[in-house]
């Protein structure tokens, strides 16, 4: 399992949490700069995908700032739920969202993502942006996610994949082991947190693996939409 700081004998979700809280400051400014934008294109995209299913009440998953729920509230009538484990990045998120003056349609709260504190069948759809591949138990977090939805209901996750067609994948590996650490650590000050990036992507079962194990914990109609080259996915799932 890779977690963020080696050096550390505690488990991956509390590193987790530490790391998230330790660069929580500067987070927004390096995702997109880092991004180039892109990442605010592929929400943007994975909300239209959702539309269609007509969904009032989202829950964003390991919600960080709150930029997935933010996009989400453009769908009509929608309201957002949004968890994370880290007390310095729903600050930022609570503060992002009260300046937009969105805070009666969306509800940051600290929340374990792993152990939801939500009955069952509480929500019509569930996003998670760049978090599911941090869970300490990949399945059990897909469980709680799939317990809380109601039937019928849709799961819509972000996340980094692997590109395997030349040059993309190299031109990937090389920005993803080399630059983006480089300026992570510089500006976040945090020597582990865009190390364990790339390391937490290419630990990740991506693809049809990914699928696979949407399909085990009991959902149907996985589909994978790559993004740009394959550096990205949306996968879909219905309850």
């Amino acid at each position: 399992m890779v977690k963020p700081y080696k050096d550390s004998a505690s488990g991956k979700k509390r590193q987790v949490a530490k790391m998230f809280d330790r660069i929580a400051r500067h987070y927004d400014f390096l995702n997109h700069f880092l991004s180039l934008g892109i990442d605010r294109l592929w929400r943007k995209k994975a909300i239209r995908l959702i539309k269609p299913y007509k969904p009032l009440h989202v829950l964003d998953i390991a919600t960080g700032t709150g930029d997935f729920a933010v996009e989400a509230i453009k769908l009509p009538g929608v309201t957002v739920t949004g968890v994370d484990i880290s007390r310095g990045m729903l600050e930022k998120g609570i503060e992002k969202i009260e300046e937009k003056g969105l805070s009666a349609r969306i509800e940051l709260m600290y929340g374990d993502s792993e152990d939801l504190q939500f009955g069952a069948e509480s929500y019509d759809a569930i996003t998670a942006g760049f978090g599911v591949r941090n869970f300490e138990n990949l399945e059990i977090g897909l469980a709680e996610m799939r317990r809380v939805l109601k039937p019928g209901g849709v799961v819509c996750i972000l996340e980094f994949s692997r590109p395997t067609s030349f040059p993309m994948k190299q031109l990937y590996e090389f920005y993803f082991f080399k630059i983006l650490p480089f300026f992570g650590k510089v500006v976040s000050k945090d020597d582990s947190a865009y190390t364990y990036l790339p390391e937490s992507v290419y630990e990740f079962p991506d693809g049809e693996q990914f699928l696979d194990i949407l399909r085990k914990i009991g959902f149907k109609n996985q589909q994978q939409h790559k993004l740009t080259g394959g550096i990205a996915s949306i996968y879909m799932a219905e309850k």
